[in-house]
């Protein structure tokens, strides 16, 4: 796409490791919708400070160049140092001015990378899209924008929980298949449920944004074992669940045989009593049956 030859030449101007974003990270994302600018907020504020815990309880990409990296998920560690105007963590969302105005003025900031025109890819990068707005774009000039320049632009934003017509759930590592369903279930079961969404929020309203910052940063290392005030985040991680998990209950939407949702969680109920991520399996796998071979991690895990 003629997008992302754009993106390529921008990235290493803005972070170290863009290119590595486009070319070495596999997630699963989740799109969960809001019936209200007050429903939105709320989700927004709860699933962006429990984004980390996704993450830890997620994590599977130890490796890189073949060999283990100082990090249980790489792929959210590159996040950190892609594009800080369009990454991370959003201080304003759990403040009493978020909005959706809010969001949209903070998206009218962020720099820009391209216009779609006549089948080509324009060359917009570094302005942020108010100027295009303004009919100062230098690649454009007078033009303004189209609903459509504008839903193009919010594809390019990659914050930890990404704001649309819907809310999108982006600090999972992609994993095997088996657990594919495990993270739609999770957030189901916290967001989809007033009780459960009540309470996750108790768990984390009083966060400070130093602490948001400090698990954003060291999750990714860390996973389930980075502590956080008296505890690790893995013992945040088996509250969460349990919140999610009767969340589902309570959804009670269920299959042929009976079976209501919790049953998708089985796969995290056992990362997190074990306290072993999908990439601390794979590390210690590389240590011993694998004998240093990264090969072997595409025969077992290819899909």
């Amino acid at each position: 796409k003629g997008r992302y030859k754009i993106m390529r030449d921008y990235m290493p101007k803005v972070g170290s490791l863009g290119l590595d974003m486009m070319l070495r990270t596999s997630t699963v994302q989740v799109n969960l919708d809001f019936k209200s600018e007050k429903d939105m907020i709320k989700k927004f504020r709860t699933s962006l400070a429990l984004q980390p815990i996704a993450t830890a309880m997620f994590a599977d990409s130890p490796f890189l160049e073949g060999r283990p990296s100082e990090y249980i998920s790489y792929r959210s560690h590159i996040w950190e140092d892609t594009d800080p105007a369009r990454c991370g963590i959003l201080p304003f969302v759990f403040t009493e001015e978020m909005s959706f105005e809010r969001y949209v003025d903070y998206v009218l900031e962020v720099p820009m990378y391209f216009v779609y025109r006549d089948g080509d890819y324009l060359d917009a990068r570094g302005q942020p899209f108010s100027d295009f707005l303004q009919g100062k774009l230098v690649s454009l000039p007078g033009k303004t924008p189209t609903i459509g320049d504008w839903s193009d632009h919010l594809t390019t934003v990659f914050p930890e929980v990404r704001l649309k017509k819907f809310l999108e759930m982006r600090g999972a590592d992609g994993g095997p298949w088996r657990r594919l369903c495990a993270l739609p279930a999770f957030w189901t079961g916290l967001l989809y449920n007033q009780v459960a969404l009540d309470a996750a929020w108790d768990l984390v309203k009083d966060w400070t944004p130093e602490e948001h910052a400090y698990l954003r940063s060291e999750v990714p290392k860390h996973a389930l074992r980075t502590a956080f005030r008296k505890c690790k985040v893995q013992e945040i991680a088996k509250e969460v669940l349990e919140i999610s998990s009767a969340g589902l209950r309570r959804r009670n939407c269920l299959d042929k045989v009976g079976a209501d949702e919790t049953g998708f969680l089985g796969a995290l109920y056992e990362i997190v009593e074990s306290g072993q991520t999908a990439g601390d399996e794979k590390l210690q796998k590389f240590k011993t049956v694998w004998n240093g071979n990264i090969d072997e991690v595409f025969k077992e895990y290819a899909y």
